[in-house]
């Protein structure tokens, strides 16, 4: 089974609020643990670039999981998760997330 990419974008307006949640997902790649270790195999995040394309999403976010168990634990369980929605949750004007697994 390939490993599970997950693509998360966020509309968040105001800049302060943008920082808050970028610094969130510092915190959670180092926090974030099933069964008391890493589970994340991989994570990017970043301020997007302008672009008519982006239609507003201003914060673009990769993760990588290694199987949709794992996946499913960071929705549901993770506390990481946890405090990174409290703090986006109240300041997000939209989020759009979708997962796949790659054919290449």
């Amino acid at each position: 089974m390939a490993p599970i990419e997950r693509i998360t974008l966020f509309k968040i307006p105001n800049e302060a609020d943008r920082d808050r949640v970028l610094e969130q997902y510092k915190v959670l790649a180092k926090t974030a643990v099933k069964d008391g270790k890493p589970y994340i195999t991989s994570a990017a995040v970043g301020v997007s670039f302008p672009d008519v394309r982006n239609k507003g999403y201003n914060i673009s976010v990769k993760t990588t999981f290694a199987s949709m168990e794992d996946m499913k634990f960071y929705d549901e369980e993770c506390e990481a998760h946890k405090d990174l929605k409290k703090i986006a949750g109240p300041v997000k004007e939209d989020v759009l997330t979708t997962f796949y697994e790659s054919i290449l």
